[in-house]
């Protein structure tokens, strides 16, 4: 299958949706291209008319009742534009619906998008450039954090800006630690030790593990990074992990944990909220998780909670995750969506409050020296370990192609770590796989 112009062949790989590529065939040039309708921002406004625009969303639950939150207090700030907020399911979910909206010339026009899909989307050459919005904005790329940047420019267009943004990093019982007299681990070496030491089994059944950490991409992508490799070589045509023996050395390390109980690695359907609720409830001690469950879990946990950087192999080393907002260059009412997305990135009433709500990270400087941040993580500390991390973050997994070399890394991942198959045989099929999609 070729990668055709618009990316969409990217996504079947992912969700096996085989009837959105004929959609995508069928489609009118001029729907998918990046000149769209004519913006009717200015004349409703003329008119006195509220312009109504839509924002599609991936946060459900605590999180989306916080953007539900955000919208109604822009609406009720100004009297120009109503933003109707939808959730559109998970990160995948909405990326599908947004594909085959934007096919037929009914999407949104403003959308979440997880920060790894940008680039396909920006090849596709469906999103706004907002570099002439900046420029009369008082906003510019230096206004914003530095290590969340990384998934907002293509091909020199400003295609998207963060939004709820995260990394990965350790959530520590830590009264389970303190009862065995161990500090907090900074190595791979002091990780496995303590998750070894915190492991309990009773007869043949292990009753508390010592680690565990959501069935993901994100965290064996993070441990490459920490051994010093990168995902993708610097020609973007293979992986750069598997022939110098980090990936071997990334999983072995991994199994070998699995082994003595100091890892429980989850089953793939609903890994999320399982090993959440084993960190809640004290049958795991260390819980490899995203920044934005610092609210949740400060919340509900009965016991001393810390949090603390991903653990070095040779360096310390974290990917960025959570999603970025963009506006679509097929939407009718570019001026309006500006108008809200400005707002998010500036007014305290925006973004900011999300952010202190969630626990995802402040994503520009005024945000950070704001003082209801800084009050807040001289409050509660455990929230500035994830800011302080960025120092460290490394995104090597940028390509076009990332959601289906996605696709046959999980693969792999499972063969690895549900079926034991030998590590370095499967990883050197996962490159032929991979080599064969960066070539397409």
């Amino acid at each position: 299958m070729k990668r055709n112009k618009f990316g969409f062949a990217a996504i079947l790989a992912v969700s096996m949706i085989a009837s959105l590529l004929a959609g995508c065939a069928g489609q009118p040039q001029q729907a998918l291209e990046t000149g769209s309708p004519s913006d009717t921002s200015a004349s409703a406004a003329n008119s006195g008319e509220k312009t109504t625009i839509q924002f599609w969303h991936s946060l459900g639950g605590t999180n989306g009742e916080y953007i539900d939150a955000m919208i109604k207090r822009f609406n009720e700030s100004q009297d120009e534009v109503e933003v109707v907020g939808t959730y559109q399911g998970g990160y995948d979910e909405t990326v599908t619906k947004l594909q085959q909206a934007i096919a037929s010339n009914t999407g949104p026009d403003v959308s979440m998008l997880e920060r790894a899909y940008v680039e396909m989307f920006a090849d596709a050459e469906v999103l706004e450039d907002l570099t002439p919005y900046f420029a009369d904005s008082g906003l510019s790329k230096d206004s914003f954090t530095p290590g969340l940047m990384g998934h907002s420019v293509f091909h020199d267009k400003l295609v998207s800006l963060p939004l709820n943004r995260s990394t990965p990093i350790l959530h520590i019982n830590k009264t389970l630690l303190d009862e065995k007299g161990m500090a907090v681990p900074t190595t791979w070496e002091e990780l496995k030790a303590v998750g070894e030491a915190l492991a309990v089994k009773e007869g043949d059944t292990y009753t508390r593990y010592g680690i565990t950490m959501p069935y993901d991409t994100w965290y064996p992508i993070a441990m490459i990074s920490q051994s010093g490799g990168k995902f993708f070589n610097e020609e973007g045509t293979s992986v750069d992990f598997v022939d110098n023996g980090i990936g071997l050395e990334v999983f072995q390390f991994m199994k070998d944990m699995q082994s003595t109980g100091a890892l429980y690695y989850p089953p793939a359907q609903d890994s999320g909220n399982i090993t959440t609720q084993m960190f809640v409830e004290g049958k795991v001690g260390i819980l490899y998780g995203s920044t934005g469950s610092i609210g949740k879990l400060a919340s509900t946990v009965d016991f001393e909670y810390v949090t603390a950087f991903l653990p070095k192999n040779d360096v310390f080393a974290t990917p960025t995750g959570g999603a970025n907002v963009s506006i679509l260059a097929s939407s009718p009412n570019k001026e309006a969506a500006w108008k809200f997305v400005h707002w998010m990135m500036t007014d305290s009433q925006g973004a900011l409050s999300f952010i202190l709500d969630s626990g995802y990270l402040p994503f520009t400087k005024e945000m950070v020296e704001s003082k209801e941040m800084q009050e807040l993580w001289a409050k509660e500390p455990i929230r500035k370990v994830a800011y302080d991390q960025l120092q460290y973050a490394v995104d090597t997994n940028k390509h076009v192609a990332w959601p289906e070399v996605m696709h046959e890394f999980f693969s792999a991942i499972e063969a690895i770590m549900y079926d034991s198959q030998d590590i370095q045989a499967t990883l050197d099929t996962f490159k032929q796989d991979a080599e064969r999609i960066l070539a397409e």
